[in-house]
């Protein structure tokens, strides 16, 4: 028996729909906006593996190629490995309901979202969340939600909840927020420099949504929710064990974690540990019990110290930044560079200018598009002083670089005016936390240090949340330990005027709007001194771009023109690359643009282009070519590609026998244009052109002897 609840949301109905399809899952439903689909399922295992000390949570989403009717590129014909958008939209799924899983659960989850039907306006991604969230909920396992989730827009300054793709185009704001009834659970933002009460605004028009998207999930559940598994988080807990664990590190840790350098700090923990696990004298196979007690105690060390003391384990203030440094073009040959380091955390960023066939190709629901930003990070196993499989980019890379490449999108230049395609990679060379937002600063420095005519400098913040009962810390510029043992985890980035980016992900049931105001005060306080750092290093782009940089020039040529520079299967417009050696982009409105870090290249390019271009005036006088001889004239080609019939009565004063006894093919003439019909033909007069310029005629007798002594009739 099939169940069916439905809001609307502006008007559009929004359902959850489950017990008709994927029946045999442990949770299943279908969720449905305007024309798109998902399906959402979950599965769990029955039980948890012995010794697994970890939650282990898998999130899978597809957006099938049939939902948009298409078929997948590629020689396979059939979906691959997922694409950008997939994995970013499975990070949105895991994050808000990753939190509402009991401690102590360990057995296997796997959740997954199929896109079967995709509306080009409605974007299945919040779908996606709601369906997962409505699917655990139903199926009995543990789990504290449901859990909502919206898309929320700004246009014209009014904020609208799951705005179409059009409204997003022109939307200063695109916000996801996710939560239960009670609180906010997951934030995830691009904004063009929206000020930080704007952002509360928007949250808590974002969070009133998800209350009813929550709260339609329960009505679902209380009709056709499985049985509640039964789980009792203290099962197995040995707390004389974890106790006596306490009462042996707990005194310990305090120095240990006074520690101020990363590894210093871990090796004196881990001696710590070893003298606890000494004093013990349990068996060897206690060993995972009696470290996941001393995790527990260096937890409540670390949480104290911030709550109580108002310190932090590497001794700095809770609203205090790491020392900052910068070093500009570091790296000789790239187009723009910057060394950002922060604490232990470092940085290498580098800015690359390209032509537009450097764009990345996106295939998606939608259909074909081209993307001539993009931001790539990478975090290689160094960094953090670890032996790991060095391999292709991970989801959080993926993760990390999105939410930095949409900080720095905000203040780019309109493609318009600055027609490069840019790519940024920011590989970090130490990390101990913040290493998103290292990237942000390093990568807004390096595209200045290209030449880019960024608006202004973008920074970025990580701010952290300890919070015990009613008292709470909030933690500016986070480190590894305190993004490990804390409730949160805030990155905000933006310029003076306001924020360009901001992520949320927290690991406790929810946070109020009043936690998120005083978060984003101290982060915009931290923002103006990163800012005011990264002005001293470079205040402004510079003047000139790297001399290993491809200039360009833009020019406009007639639309109808296009396919003659472009010319049969793109011969033409080849032709004049290979012999300037520039890159020549057209795009359909007749804006030409040709890069080449030779400006003499540029210019010849140009010059081919403007050639071909060239329009015929009537009543100008040309020096052409004879192309083609007929009994009553010739053709003349005056310029490029362009030719008109000079008759055989205008091409002499006196009458002529034949056109051969003056003209041949190849020969050069002087011709006057005296008619363009309405269908471009032209009639054209060499007798004209030698009365009006006479002087000119001297330059035809060198090219034509022959013409030049016509015999008569």
């Amino acid at each position: 028996m099939s169940h069916r609840k439905q809001i609307d949301i502006r008007g559009i109905p929004f359902s959850i729909e489950t017990g008709k399809v994927a029946r045999q899952a442990d949770g299943a439903v279908v969720v449905r906006f305007g024309a798109s689909m998902v399906l959402a399922t979950v599965v769990a295992a029955k039980s948890a593996k012995e010794s697994q000390d970890f939650f282990p949570l898998t999130v899978e989403y597809r957006e099938r190629a049939y939902a948009g009717g298409r078929i997948p590129g590629g020689y396979f014909k059939r979906e691959g490995a997922p694409v950008k958008k997939e994995t970013l939209t499975m990070r949105l799924i895991d994050r808000p309901i990753r939190p509402l899983f009991p401690d102590g659960f360990r057995n296997e989850v796997q959740v997954v979202c199929l896109v079967v039907s995709g509306d080009p306006e409605h974007d299945p991604d919040v779908l996606a969340m709601n369906g997962a969230s409505a699917a655990i909920s139903l199926s009995g396992i543990p789990f504290r939600g449901p859990v909502g989730a919206v898309r929320v827009g700004m246009v014209d300054g009014k904020l609208v909840a799951n705005p179409t793709t059009a409204e997003q185009a022109v939307s200063q704001l695109e916000l996801i927020v996710a939560g239960t009834e009670d609180a906010v659970l997951m934030v995830e933002a691009g904004a063009r420099e929206v000020p930080e009460e704007t952002m509360l605004e928007a949250i808590a028009f974002g969070h009133a949504e998800c209350q009813r998207l929550a709260r339609m999930q329960k009505e679902l559940v209380a009709e056709a929710g499985k049985p509640r598994w039964t789980f009792d988080p203290t099962a197995g807990v040995d707390t004389e064990l974890a106790g006596r664990v306490r009462a042996l590190a707990e005194p310990k840790l305090a120095a240990a974690l006074g520690t101020y350098e990363k590894q210093a700090r871990a090796e004196a923990v881990g001696r710590v540990f070893d003298e606890v696990w000494a004093a013990m004298g349990v068996e060897d196979t206690r060993k995972g019990a009696v470290r996941a007690a001393f995790e527990e105690a260096e937890s409540a060390v670390v949480r104290r110290m911030i709550v109580e003391q108002g310190i932090r384990v590497d001794g700095r203030k809770v609203n205090e930044i790491r020392p900052i440094s910068i070093e500009m073009a570091c790296l000789p040959r790239a187009h723009g560079s910057a060394l950002f380091t922060r604490g232990e955390t470092q940085a290498l960023v580098s800015a690359t200018l390209g032509t537009k066939s450097d764009e990345q190709k996106i295939e998606a629901l939608e259909g074909e598009s081209y993307r001539h930003f993009m931001l790539h990070y990478n975090f290689p196993p160094f960094s953090v002083g670890e032996v790991r499989r060095f391999g292709s980019p991970s989801r959080r890379d993926i993760g990390h670089g999105a939410l930095a490449e949409r900080a720095v999108e905000a203040v780019l230049p309109p493609k318009e005016e600055f027609p490069y395609t840019i790519r940024v990679v920011s590989d970090i060379l130490e990390s101990n936390g913040s290493s998103s937002m290292a990237s942000v600063c390093g990568g807004s420095l390096s595209l200045m240090d290209a030449g880019v005519p960024l608006r202004s400098h973008v920074a970025g913040i990580a701010m952290g949340l300890v919070k015990e009962g009613d008292r709470f810390g909030i933690l500016t510029d986070i480190m590894g330990t305190e993004d490990h043992y804390g409730d949160m985890d805030f990155k905000v980035a933006g310029t003076e005027k306001g924020v360009t980016a901001l992520q949320m992900d927290i690991k406790i049931t929810g946070v109020s709007l009043e936690i998120m105001r005083e978060a984003l005060r101290q982060a915009r306080e931290a923002r103006m001194v990163v800012l005011a750092k990264m002005r001293e290093a470079l205040e402004k782009p510079r003047a000139e771009l790297s001399p290993y940089a491809p200039r360009f020039v833009t020019i406009r040529i007639r639309p109808e023109k296009i396919r003659e520079v472009i010319g049969p299967g793109g011969k033409v417009v080849r032709g004049i690359q290979e012999q300037t050696g520039a890159k020549i982009d057209i795009e359909d409105d007749g804006r030409v643009t040709v890069f080449s870090p030779d400006s003499a290249s540029v210019q010849k390019a140009v010059g081919m282009i403007q050639d071909i271009c060239r329009e015929v005036e009537l009543d100008r006088i040309y020096l052409g070519k004879v192309k083609k001889i007929v009994e009553f004239g010739a053709f003349v080609e005056v310029i490029p590609n362009t030719e008109g019939l000079l008759h055989i009565s205008q091409i002499a004063e006196s009458r002529i026998r034949s056109v051969q006894d003056v003209l041949t093919e190849g020969d050069e003439v002087l011709v006057k244009v005296i008619e363009i019909d309405g269908n471009g033909k032209m009639r054209l007069s060499r007798k004209m052109a030698l009365r009006d310029q006479p002087a000119l005629a001297d330059k035809e007798r060198l090219k034509n002897p022959q013409a030049a002594n016509p015999p008569r009739d």
